[in-house]
């Protein structure tokens, strides 16, 4: 995987983190009533988060053009990890440890998914400890 491949996946990972966090922000102005219904719809808020999405489409849809998407698809994880920092930021919502150690399994769960030289590192890491 090139750098540049990474860099579009980071960046398509980070505008659907963001997209997370704008929903979020519009569905506390959002009305499930068939009055409040359209008003809702233009919610700025909910829009911004639709073009984010959009963008963020159009982005991955590049990434899988070039890159196999059994490489690139664990990359999403990360989300798992950047919408509560921001939510934590942007939103005040509470972080606790647990999201922390769920970033370093999320983490380590996509370097074993997509590293290619891990069964060689297995082998040099079993020579040297069992045999």
């Amino acid at each position: 995987m090139s750098l540049l491949q990474l860099v579009f996946i980071l960046l398509t990972v980070l505008a659907l983190s963001a997209g997370q966090i704008l929903f979020k922000m519009a569905s506390s102005s959002f009305e499930f009533s068939i009055a409040g219904l359209a008003a809702s719809l233009l919610n700025i808020k909910l829009i911004v988060a639709l073009v984010v999405y959009f963008f963020a489409t159009i982005m991955w849809l590049l990434v899988l053009k070039v890159t196999p998407l059994r490489v690139a698809y664990p990359f999403v994880a990360l989300a798992f990890f950047i919408v509560p920092i921001l939510a934590h930021f942007l939103l005040n919502e509470n972080i606790s440890w647990n999201t922390f150690v769920g970033a370093i399994f999320i983490a380590l769960g996509v370097w074993v998914s997509v590293y290619p030289g891990l069964p060689l590192l297995i082998k040099k890491f079993a020579r040297l400890w069992f045999f």
